[in-house]
């Protein structure tokens, strides 16, 4: 009886201490993962959320950048679209008005030749050219209502972007010089309503 309790008698572990009567007293063991956390915790978390918001902040100023990039461009592409309206209104006003300033100017042609031609034979005197005379006038003031203005071309340097030369003829003036105006050229504003045809200066040939 006595061998058997013995033998049931359970031993003590050998991570358990005894008290002083006898009994046994438990001993916790912390786990590693545990004590890890506990140590690192309390310092890593401030550092992750600092890390956090700059990111957050760097973002937030790349998309306010591109934004404003964005904008920029919309404000220059509607600045160019307006321009470009503008032009494209201003040339269509401006070739209504040129195809009839185009077809009053050969009037305006026959008219200034009518009278030339009676100033030569001596009658400007005539109530018939002094009425010719009076609808030409009607007609210079009306073009100048328009902005159109007749261009100057005699004894000037020859310009090809306001003369077209016909021919070439020798003359005493220095060379390119018109020497005479076959047909008179007219600008509306400051474009080019039709060249001035014209007759240019050439040096006279050296004699043998």
């Amino acid at each position: 009886m006595s061998g058997d309790a013995n033998q049931d008698t359970p031993k003590p572990s050998e991570e358990a201490g005894t008290s002083g009567d006898g009994g046994v007293i438990p001993v916790e063991v912390e786990a590693p993962e545990a004590a890890a956390a506990g140590a690192a915790g309390p310092e890593a978390a401030p550092v992750d959320a600092k890390a956090e918001l700059e990111a957050k902040l760097a973002a937030a100023e790349k998309e306010k950048k591109d934004n404003w990039d964005r904008y920029l461009r919309s404000a220059a592409d509607l600045e160019n679209v307006r321009k470009r309206q503008k032009r494209e209104i201003e040339d269509a006003k401006f070739e209504t008005k040129n195809k009839v300033l185009k077809e009053m100017l050969p009037v305006v042609d026959n008219l200034e030749r009518a009278i030339e031609h009676a100033s030569a034979g001596g009658n400007d005197k005539n109530p018939i050219v002094e009425g010719v005379q009076l609808v030409l006038r009607q007609f210079t003031t009306a073009f100048e209502r328009l902005d159109v203005t007749a261009i100057d071309a005699m004894g000037q340097p020859f310009d090809p972007n306001l003369h077209e030369a016909i021919s070439q003829q020798e003359s005493d003036q220095p060379a390119g010089t018109v020497v005479q105006v076959l047909q008179r050229g007219y600008r509306a504003g400051d474009r080019l309503l039709r060249p001035s045809l014209v007759v240019v200066a050439k040096a006279k040939a050296t004699p043998e």
